[in-house]
């Protein structure tokens, strides 16, 4: 039984290697590709389409969220937090095809996803305050807070990591282990309760990402 989808390497040479969650990280990342294509093209051609009502809404709803999270001009965020938000979500949904497993259920995935928020963070903030104000808010209220405020950086990084890898690794383990011990219904049942998961952590991961963020770009 695997624990992680990298424990399947399909091929490898030397320290290069392909394994089930490179192939899964990039097909969904072409899925999200082809779909943003077809709709792109798909709008142009027809306007005001139940597609594009959807997407349309899609959009309002994670402006709505940034800017009650406390960030003005949400549009300005929206690509980062978006698609953040987008691979994440559709890479737990997926979980419905059979055999699928989700790269979020590898540490490898989920730590390069929190390397994204931990490197966007003072580029937004920078961007907002400036660099002097923002290397400033280190050593607030006192030049002691500096060694604090980095040590707080790299944690909480390595905690959004830990915390989306572990749900969602815990919750395809143990759909795969009913699977095999009871009979069908009960795994279905569990397979929708991981989708519902799925999608609160796509939710958790993408909302701290955003405050973070928010507490960075903030002018004091």
């Amino acid at each position: 039984m695997r624990i992680s989808p990298d424990d399947l390497v399909f091929w490898q040479y030397g320290f290069v290697k392909i394994d089930l969650t490179i192939v899964t990280t990039w097909g969904v990342l072409i899925l999200l590709t082809a779909i943003s294509l077809i709709s792109f093209f798909s709008f142009k051609k027809i306007k005001g389409s139940k597609g594009q009502v959807m997407v349309e809404l899609l959009i309002d709803v994670i402006n709505e969220q940034i800017k009650e999270i406390g960030l003005e001009e949400p549009e300005r965020y929206l690509g980062f937090i978006g698609t953040l938000f987008l691979f994440i979500v559709t890479s737990n949904i997926l979980i419905i095809i059979p055999w699928y497993e989700p790269p979020t259920g590898s540490v490898s995935t989920t730590i390069a996803l929190a390397v994204c928020v931990f490197f966007a963070v003072p580029v937004f903030g920078i961007a907002k305050q400036g660099i002097l104000r923002y290397l400033k808010s280190y050593i607030e209220p006192t030049f002691i807070m500096l060694p604090f405020n980095i040590i707080s950086e790299l944690t909480r990084t390595i905690a959004l990591a830990i915390r989306l890898f572990g749900n969602i690794m815990s919750g395809t383990l143990i759909v795969t282990i009913l699977v095999g011990l009871t009979p069908l219904i009960f795994p279905v049942v569990m397979t929708i309760l991981g989708l519902l998961t799925g999608m609160v952590q796509a939710y958790i991961f993408t909302v701290l990402a955003t405050v973070y963020i928010a507490a960075a770009s903030r002018i004091k």
